[in-house]
Parts: C-alpha cells; sequence; structure tokens
C-alpha cells in the first residue's frame, strides 16, 4: 500500500513563519512570465519508489555556474542567453526525504497544466525542469501539482539570499564562506542544515537547504551537507 501523502495543505502554512521582515535580494533580473508554455512530456527513469515523507530538501542551482558550458544551447536559452533576464540562485527542486533514501516517481491522476508551469518560470527557468521535478519529486508529496509549487514558492519567499555575486570577490573563498553568508542573512538557520555542493574543480553548484517534516530547518546528511567548511570554493560570476 503506498504511503499516504502528507498533508500540506495543513503544513504550508508553518513555512510562513520562516519569513523575515527584511524584503528578499532579487535573484532573478528582468524575468517575465511567458504567455504560453509548453507541458512537456516526462518519462521516469526508474521504477516508483513511495516511502514515508520524514523531511524535506530546497536545492538552489546557481544559475550562471550552470549556463557557463550551456550558453548558445537552444534548450537552455530562457536560462543562459540573457533574453529572459539574468539568473543568480533559481530553484533546482524540492525534493521529500526519507530517512536514507527518498521516494520518487509516485503515480498521480493530477496532470499537470501549462498555467502551473508559467507561473513558476521566474524560479525555475525551465519548463523541462518543472515538469520532471513535479512527476519526480512532487508527486510523493502532493496530491495536486499546484499544491507542490505553491510550498516551493512559500519556502522560497521565506529566505534571504545573499548576493553571492559579491561574495564571490572575497579573499580565501571557501564553501564554509557560502554557509556562513546565507546563515548571516537568514537569522535562526542553523549551519548543520545548509549543504554547500561544488564541482570537482572547486566551483558552488548549488545550495541544498534541509527542512524537518514540518518544514523547518533541520541538520543535513552528509550527503545533503556537502563541502566541508574548509573546503577552497569558487563562484562563477555571471550577473
Amino acid at each position: 500500500m503506498m504511503p499516504r501523502r502528507p498533508s500540506l495543505t495543513v503544513l504550508a502554512p508553518l513555512a510562513c513563519l520562516l519569513v523575515p521582515a527584511a524584503p528578499l535580494a532579487a535573484q532573478h533580473y528582468q524575468c517575465s512570465v511567458p504567455r504560453s508554455v509548453n507541458v512537456p512530456r516526462v518519462t521516469p527513469d526508474a521504477p516508483p519508489r513511495p516511502m514515508p515523507v520524514t523531511g524535506y530538501t530546497l536545492a538552489l542551482s546557481w544559475s550562471p555556474e550552470f549556463c557557463k558550458p550551456r550558453r548558445g544551447q537552444p534548450r537552455h536559452a530562457r536560462q543562459c542567453s540573457g533574453q529572459a533576464g539574468l539568473f543568480g540562485l533559481v530553484v533546482h527542486g524540492l525534493w521529500p526525504e526519507s530517512g536514507r533514501s527518498w521516494p520518487q516517481w509516485c503515480p498521480s491522476r493530477r496532470q499537470l497544466q501549462a498555467r502551473d508551469l508559467a507561473a513558476n518560470m521566474c524560479l525555475s527557468p525551465s519548463a523541462a525542469l518543472l515538469a520532471r521535478q513535479w512527476a519526480k519529486h512532487g508527486s510523493c508529496m502532493a496530491r495536486k501539482p499546484a499544491t507542490y509549487f505553491r510550498v516551493t514558492r512559500i519556502l522560497w519567499d521565506g529566505l534571504r539570499l545573499p548576493d553571492y555575486d559579491r561574495v564571490s570577490r572575497e579573499d580565501g573563498l571557501t564553501a564554509g564562506t557560502i554557509r556562513t553568508r546565507f546563515v548571516d542573512a537568514n537569522r535562526g538557520w542553523p549551519r548543520e542544515a545548509v549543504g554547500v555542493k561544488l564541482n570537482a574543480r572547486g566551483w558552488l553548484e548549488e545550495l541544498r537547504l534541509c527542512y524537518d517534516k514540518r518544514f523547518m530547518p533541520a541538520r543535513c546528511d552528509r550527503t545533503r551537507f556537502g563541502a566541508g567548511d574548509a573546503a577552497p570554493a569558487k563562484i562563477w560570476r555571471g550577473l
């Protein structure tokens, strides 16, 4: 029997406790919602894995690093060409966790609508990415795509995002610096809840923010925590 999905209509308002008094730092510039979006077809690459949800990860990708080798590719034009705006941190996805594993590709009777994609393409500037995140992850934590994306936006709106373009110019930059700048901007966030993913050459790829099942910041496991504080780091500037 498939585990019952958590009631996000009850849990989502708890995320509002994370909303800071100060305004958000801008992470997308001159971005506009597209007038029309085609709903991409998503094909699962693994069997369904329904599991009880014990926590969540909000993965935020550093767009300049993502776009560095992809500029000029038509499939990434919205995010990387500059014609739809310039992006800093963008939402890779909101992922349910289950102990040392994670649920994925849960069956859902709800069809993803074009309006669900269009409304979120300044947070995740790729219809293909949004569609895949719902099919692989959101289907295991919400009954409707609109609910999954609404909770993602609530968590996003509860964050103050540092200007990592400016942080990139700091001397002696490390993963610990990246983590510290996030904690400095978000009072109440513990360092152990902020994962930093660097690529093999030490460039920032992603922040992975860890939450418990009530959407409160929680200690990341070793995999999600990523690079240790002493690891040398670099941030590609592209804004």
